[in-house]
C-alpha cells in the first residue's frame, strides 16, 4: 500500500511533528488517528513512521527506518513573473514533475504591480511547493528563491543554460538538452515573451536559445511543457 508522505515541521531524534495548519489538514480532513502509518520526510530523507500523539494543531510521529529514494533531476527554472494565479498553477505542476529550484525573475514585460508584490508572495509559493511535494511523494520540496532582476538571473550558473525564445526557429528544446544527470537551467519568459535586449543579454552571457515549437504558448504552459521534456532527458 502506498503511504502518504508528509514533510515534518519539527524533528528531534526519532520523533517528528506537523504543526499549525499543516497538522490541521491531517487531523480534520484526513481524520488522522494514533497508530496510523505514514512516510515522513525529515531533513531530506524519507522515513517510515506512525502517529504517536494528536493534540490541537499538532500531530506527532514515531520514526523508523529510512526509505531509499531516487535523486531528483538537477533542473532549475528561471521563471519570469506573470499573473499570480497562473504562476501558482505552474509552480505547483512543475514541483510535481520534479523541478529542483525555481527562481522568480522580474523581466522587462513583468507588470509593475506584480513585480512590486512578488516578494510578499514567496512564502505562499513555498507553501504550494510543500503541498505539491507531499502529494507527489517527493523527498524535498522545490526551492523557491526570492525574486531577482533579469541581469542578475542571467548570471546564475549551470552546466547547460537554455533560454526559451519564440524567435528561435532552428533549435528545438529536446535537441539541445544534454546528458542525464546534467545540471540544466531553463529560462521561461513572461506574458509577451522576452524583449530583444533581454535575449541579447542571454546571448552575451553564453546561454543557448531553443523553441518549444511553432505555436505561441502561455507562460504556464511553456513552463510545464519544458519541464516535462527536461525531466524526461535528465532522468535518462
Amino acid at each position: 500500500m502506498t503511504r502518504r508522505r508528509w514533510i515534518a515541521d519539527e524533528v528531534s531524534a526519532n520523533r517528528a511533528a506537523l504543526t499549525g495548519a499543516h497538522a490541521d489538514h491531517l487531523i480534520r480532513v484526513l481524520r488522522a488517528r494514533e497508530g496510523q502509518p505514514f512516510h515522513i520526510i525529515v531533513e531530506g530523507v524519507a522515513r517510515r513512521g506512525h502517529i504517536s500523539a494528536i493534540t490541537q494543531h499538532r500531530v506527532e510521529f514515531e520514526l523508523a527506518e529510512e526509505i531509499p529514494a531516487p535523486a531528483s533531476p538537477d533542473l532549475t527554472l528561471l521563471l519570469a513573473i506573470f499573473k499570480f494565479d497562473r504562476m501558482e498553477w505552474a509552480i505547483e505542476k512543475c514541483t510535481e514533475l520534479g523541478v529542483r529550484r525555481i527562481i522568480p525573475v522580474i523581466a522587462r514585460r513583468t507588470d509593475s504591480h506584480l513585480a512590486s508584490a512578488a516578494a510578499k508572495r514567496v512564502e505562499r509559493w513555498r507553501r504550494i511547493t510543500v503541498q505539491a511535494s507531499e502529494q507527489s511523494r517527493r523527498v524535498m520540496p522545490t526551492e523557491i528563491s526570492s525574486p531577482i532582476r533579469l541581469r542578475e538571473a542571467a548570471q546564475v550558473s549551470a552546466k547547460l543554460r537554455i533560454v526559451l525564445a519564440e524567435t528561435e526557429e532552428q533549435k528545438m528544446l529536446l535537441h539541445v538538452l544534454g546528458q542525464p544527470d546534467e545540471s540544466v537551467l531553463l529560462a521561461i519568459g513572461p506574458e509577451g515573451g522576452w524583449t530583444e535586449d533581454e535575449l541579447d543579454l542571454f546571448r552575451t552571457q553564453g546561454w543557448l536559445s531553443a523553441s518549444l515549437g511553432p505555436t505561441i504558448l502561455r507562460a504556464e504552459t511553456a513552463a510545464i511543457a519544458a519541464t516535462v521534456l527536461a525531466v524526461s532527458v535528465l532522468r535518462g
